[in-house]
């Protein structure tokens, strides 16, 4: 696949945008647990928080890759028919301006919390944003540089599975309280699951790059049985959630639940293809994990937006 040649185009490639439902996903849960503490949707908590990650994503997305470039550019040399070019080693961007790209994402989603402050009116969400934002800087950039130093995966699933609903709750809600935030356990699993997958296709190029995750520690086949474990008991908190407490209505979870577990038997019958460098197979591996959590998660906003008022 050659480099995109517009300029476009090229920005495009690097947004990434089959990636966004990672953000996108958890953003509409998060919107829908505020609702059930709210008393009428509100529209304006609903395109702030939009608005912010959009502006995250960009954040994220250039900046990681910003932060990758030597590891990214050991995995071309190392595969370079069996890997999609990256966004700074294959020319696609500069470096110089996927920084740049960056810190302008980082920048837009500070002013729209900003914005947020007044316009919902919520007091803490600058201070909410600075804390999401630090929990990616801690991530990808010194001094902690967490994905480096084999903490990244816990880091992940904090930031995309908690923190991030948490505050699109906060957008849509306010501050107060309501029990379906608990499902928020079964979802940081689910996040989990999605973070040990995401490091099983650069399992040697990390490995020589000096880059600890969980797959250049315990390896590819214990990655993907952590992985599969965490969806099976992402969903099975979400049961436990919506049998034992009465204010989750049970009938908001069992859909999800069913088609978490659904996807997750099709992501375990296809696991063992997906061994070391068998990139089409992880790849395979990949979206049927995407599919259990994505597909479930946005059921369950949905089930979740229904029942709420």
């Amino acid at each position: 696949m050659p480099p995109p040649m517009t300029t476009t185009a090229r920005w495009w490639f690097a947004l990434k945008p089959m990636s966004w439902p990672k953000l996108l996903v958890p953003t509409l849960l998060g919107q829908s647990l505020g609702r059930a503490s709210a008393p009428a949707l509100d529209w304006r908590g609903l395109a702030v928080g939009l608005a912010f990650t959009m502006g995250l994503l960009g954040c994220i997305v250039l900046l990681n890759d910003w932060g990758d470039r030597r590891v990214d550019a050991i995995k071309r040399r190392m595969f370079p028919d069996g890997c999609s070019p990256k966004t700074i080693p294959d020319g696609v961007l500069s470096a110089r301006h996927v920084l740049l790209g960056g810190l302008l994402g980082c920048a837009v989603a500070l002013a729209v919390a900003a914005l947020g402050q007044r316009w919902p009116g919520r007091p803490l969400l600058l201070l909410c944003a600075i804390g999401a934002l630090s929990v990616f800087f801690a991530y990808t950039f010194a001094p902690l540089r967490l994905n480096y130093r084999g903490g990244g995966e816990l880091l992940e699933a904090l930031g995309v599975g908690a923190v991030l609903p948490w505050l699109q709750a906060y957008l849509q809600g306010g501050l107060p309280w309501h029990a379906s935030y608990t499902l928020l356990a079964g979802f940081i699993l689910l996040s989990l699951a999605s973070a040990l997958a995401s490091g099983l296709s650069d399992e040697q190029s990390d490995r020589a790059g000096g880059k600890r995750t969980i797959t250049t520690m315990l390896g590819n086949r214990a990655t993907r049985r952590g992985a599969e474990a965490c969806v099976a008991l992402g969903a099975t908190a979400w049961l436990v959630v919506g049998l034992a407490i009465p204010a989750v209505r049970w009938w908001s979870v069992l859909p999800p639940t069913a088609l978490v577990l659904y996807h997750g038997l099709q992501l375990r019958a296809a696991s063992d293809r997906a061994r070391t460098n068998a990139f089409a197979a992880q790849g395979l591996y990949k979206r049927l994990l995407h599919r259990a959590i994505w597909r479930g998660v946005t059921a369950l906003a949905l089930l979740l937006a229904l029942g709420a008022g």
